[in-house]
């Protein structure tokens, strides 16, 4: 299945998509895809309403709506940052040996197609298309790796925007280069791992006005998803719809010579196999 949440800020209401013209209505019987819808165990039924649906022929048209962030705001985003070798590579800094962690506000939640401002004082904002894990289920001390696959509800695609000062020259902590206001893109939708088929052989793109500056693939992660979700549950317990964004391929602003940063007025355009593709226009400082 592929979910989305269609509408308004606020009024954004529960959806699963049939193909790029048309969806199922699920608001009647799903609050949102949140928290608690994933907690109830309320995805694996969801299917069969779905198809029932369909073969009743309850199925609306897409008609121009604001396409929201396929899932509400989680309890925590996480963030795995070089986990590709190339990028790693193109930031002068060693592949890791363990995973690095570091988390992102919840509130820098939007919707795929909603502007990305620039944070007061930023000379170095920076995009990252990324594949993003929602988790199913409350989940702490995996046994294995096999056991991360049944905690994953499905897959997003995201962009990890950050701002390199911030992030880099300003104490260390990358969290301040992550948690500016809509610094989160996601979606169009969550497909469940039985829609993404190998996950380990997505490719990943993001240009911006036009010029393509990320080609990738998730088959040259330095850890896979499975062995993240596995791994981070040895540290923390990961809630149901808690996102995790596993990192980038090479191409980022800061990678370059001389590096190129975001300025008002640059779109975004972004995508990754079978998840959809986004675009952002950058705006201003508030």
């Amino acid at each position: 299945m592929y979910l989305m949440r269609i509408g308004e800020p606020g009024a954004e209401k529960p959806v699963v998509r049939i193909d790029d013209e048309t969806y199922v209505d699920v608001s009647d019987v799903v609050f949102d895809f949140d928290e608690q819808f994933f907690s109830s165990g309320a995805l694996e039924g969801l299917g069969r309403l779905v198809d029932d649906r369909v073969a009743a022929g309850e199925i609306s048209a897409f008609a121009g709506e604001r396409i929201a962030a396929p899932i509400a705001r989680p309890h925590q985003i996480l963030c795995i940052g070089l986990n590709y070798s190339d990028h790693a590579a193109e930031t002068g800094q060693a592949v890791p040996s363990e995973p690095i962690l570091f988390t992102k506000s919840p509130n820098t939640l939007v919707g795929p197609n909603d502007e990305v401002r620039i944070p007061r004082g930023s000379t170095k904002t920076d995009w990252e298309v990324e594949l993003g894990i929602v988790i199913g289920k409350r989940t702490s001390y995996l046994d294995d790796v096999d056991e991360a696959r049944h905690a994953i509800a499905g897959f997003v695609c995201v962009n990890d925007v950050s701002e390199r000062a911030f992030q880099t020259e300003r104490g260390g902590q990358w969290s301040k280069g992550k948690s500016a206001e809509t610094f989160n893109p996601c979606g169009p939708w969550l497909a469940t791992p039985d829609e993404v088929g190998d996950v380990l052989g997505l490719n990943m793109w993001l240009d911006v006005n036009g010029t393509r500056r990320q080609t990738g693939s998730t088959s040259t992660m330095v850890f896979d998803p499975y062995f993240i979700v596995h791994y981070l549950s040895q540290f923390l317990v990961l809630e149901p719809g808690d996102l995790i964004n596993t990192g980038t391929p090479p191409g980022v602003g800061m990678g370059f010579k001389p590096p190129i940063w975001l300025q008002p007025g640059d779109v975004m355009t972004l995508g990754i196999d079978g998840l959809g593709v986004q675009q952002q226009l950058v705006i201003a400082p508030r």
